[in-house]
């Protein structure tokens, strides 16, 4: 059972945006054990269209199609969809009423008929409701093939996914079972790791594979499996998990399925009534806005300081200004009394900071490009780490994130251990 995904829009292919539907819709369709075999992104151009979903019927058992149904002259999508499907439009007097109501209730400029015109919809479509959005999504069957018309607007294709598309799917089709495990760890390169558990890997069942996916500190180790008992599969999957937590336990904080590392530092901290706080140069306020991501983080998250320039750490953070002219704005000296200002500033628990050159300037400090130290104040004291994270700026601020992310964790846990 396999499908194709086509991004339509040339602020794809000039770099304007990301392609972040595919991933999202790709994840999703593996869930119910259809798997994808080709993602093409192509113009807003007629016959690039046409040619691309009769390339993709022919490879494959659904297409989703998303992006070019808006109500501008540049959105081509249903128009080329008329002439593939050789047919004609006919007005859904219910999204007409939706897309009025949309403009009513949420929409500041007057409704015009080019916004009534999204209503028009081929007679051989099933109108899939979109209602977060004024464009229907739209399906579609021909020689035994499904084709699905979406927006391109992320949040208004993931809702008509969950809601239409994935239900309708599941329905259609009878599917193989494909499931996945991804072992999150961290403190440990990835030839490293494959080195511990190479005779772990090498002894997996054939139905399962092992794949590596490292990233600036971090490995997923993702474990596949593909078969017709889900039962079977979900116990042997199982089963090597637990012999890789034999071999690795001490480097693994979670599952990716379960939880980000940021929801394990989360829960751990809900569990035992504490809060966290954030004081952020280097990594420019991300440590905060992965744990805001997060439904229900102001539970534990008080917030977060982000003091780029010596003069917002030494002014509005507290930290002493001799502090930093002895020992450098960039030092575990003032990463320290970073952390602890905004421990005791936000009256949290816990707190980490970030100093660093991340580069390609040194900025307020002569440490090296890619030196940074991170600092971590808890009830019981304290102390910093050094690191150097190379010479790319976007490699030094990751990497800087994932590693705070693994500290206080270590932090928090050492805390709990301890009572």
């Amino acid at each position: 059972m396999t499908a194709e995904i086509i991004t339509i829009g040339d602020e794809i292919l000039i770099g304007q945006i990301i392609d972040s539907n595919s991933a999202y819709i790709s994840k999703e369709l593996n869930k119910i054990g259809i798997s994808v075999y080709q993602i093409t992104s192509i113009q807003d151009e007629r016959q690039h269209i046409l040619t691309a979903l009769k390339e993709a019927a022919e490879r494959v058992d659904v297409i989703l199609v998303t992006g070019g149904l808006g109500p501008t002259k540049d959105d081509i999508t249903k128009k080329c969809l008329l002439e593939f499907f050789d047919d004609q439009l006919v007005r859904n007097e219910q999204v007409l009423r939706h897309i009025e109501n949309l403009f009513e209730k949420y929409i500041e400029t007057p409704i015009s008929d080019l916004n009534r015109d999204q209503a028009l919809v081929p007679s051989q479509a099933t109108v899939l409701h979109n209602e977060y959005g004024t464009a229907p999504g739209m399906w579609f069957e021909k020689d035994r093939k499904v084709f699905i018309s979406m927006p391109g607007v992320p949040y208004e294709m993931k809702a008509l996914m969950a809601r239409e598309i994935i239900p309708r799917l599941t329905e259609t089709f009878s599917r193989p079972v494909i499931l996945h495990k991804t072992v999150m760890t961290y403190g440990l390169g990835e030839s490293a790791i494959a080195e511990k558990i190479e005779d772990w890997e090498n002894g997996l069942p054939e139905f399962i594979k092992l794949a590596y996916l490292p990233n600036l500190g971090r490995v997923r180790l993702r474990l596949s499996a593909k078969g017709k008992d889900r039962e079977v599969l979900e116990k042997a999957i199982e089963q090597e998990v637990q012999k890789l937590h034999g071999i690795i336990g001490d480097i693994i904080y979670g599952y990716e399925e379960e939880n980000a590392l940021e929801e394990t530092i989360g829960r751990v901290l809900k569990e035992n009534r504490w809060t966290l706080a954030t004081a952020e140069s280097c990594s420019g306020g991300r440590l905060a806005s992965l744990f805001t991501e997060h439904p229900g983080a102001s539970e534990y998250f008080m917030g977060s300081l982000v003091c780029y320039a010596t003069r917002s750490k030494v002014e509005i953070l507290g930290v002493e200004q001799e502090l930093v002219d002895q020992f450098s704005v960039v030092s575990g000296e003032v990463a320290e009394a970073m952390a602890q200002k905004a421990r005791e500033k936000m009256h949290a628990d816990f707190a980490i900071s970030t100093t660093g050159n991340a580069g390609p300037s040194k900025g307020d400090s002569d440490a090296d490009v890619g030196t940074v130290f991170i600092g971590i104040a808890t009830p019981s004291g304290t102390y910093s780490e050094k690191f150097n994270f190379g010479n790319h700026r976007e490699k030094v601020v990751g990497k800087t994130v994932n590693k705070s992310m693994e500290l206080i964790l270590k932090a928090i846990l050492h805390e709990k251990e301890s009572q």
